[in-house]
């Protein structure tokens, strides 16, 4: 009894360590963390120079031979007047290197900064990132994607997809966080909430 007492202890609190380092995201009404990348074009980014000009929309995407992650920033560019208009930036940031990113640019038009988040920083500071399991790494490369390569440093680790919109008091005031890669937030549900 006493050992069946000692495993049932164990693996519910291996259960719980493992639950608490799943990544959550940053909640509404919490403080955005202040950021620095480069874009596509070399540029440094801040993210507390782009909230003086008013919100800014953040978008986690796991890279460029993500066909889900290149709609949602396809249907983003193609409404990129609808949210400046309503005053705000949107950014979108990702763990591959640069020259992967340019891939992404070609494949989605996109106009708006793409930052390459090295040493995963952001991703960190958000609360996005994690560790691809070693079953789907296997599985990603024997279909033409080794995500080492695409990352360099970075790694396997992706983004659970997220947006986030942030005021220009460093607030989030809007976030969509989902482990499933294939759901993503409406650009009317965006628009919304700017």
């Amino acid at each position: 009894m006493k050992k069946w007492i000692f495993f049932t202890s164990l693996f519910l609190m291996t259960l719980t360590i493992s639950a608490q380092e799943a990544p959550e995201g940053l909640f509404i009404a919490s403080k955005a963390p202040d950021f620095k990348a480069k874009d596509q074009q070399g540029n440094e980014v801040r993210l507390k120079d782009l909230l003086k000009k008013g919100k800014v929309v953040i978008v986690f995407y796991r890279g460029q031979w993500c066909p889900f992650c290149n709609r949602e920033l396809s249907r983003l560019q193609d409404s990129l007047q609808l949210i400046k208009e309503k005053g705000a930036t949107l950014i979108a940031v990702s763990p591959e290197k640069p020259e992967n990113i340019q891939l992404t640019v070609e494949k989605t038009k996109a106009e708006f900064p793409i930052l390459y988040d090295e040493g995963l920083k952001i991703m960190k500071a958000y609360d996005v990132e994690y560790e691809v399991p070693e079953n789907t790494v296997t599985r990603y490369r024997n279909s033409g994607i080794d995500l080492v390569k695409l990352n360099g440093s970075n790694g396997n680790y992706l983004p659970v997809p997220a947006v986030f919109i942030i005021d220009k008091e460093s607030t989030v005031t809007y976030r969509f966080f989902e482990p499933d890669y294939k759901k993503r937030p409406s650009v009317q549900e965006i628009l919304k909430n700017l």
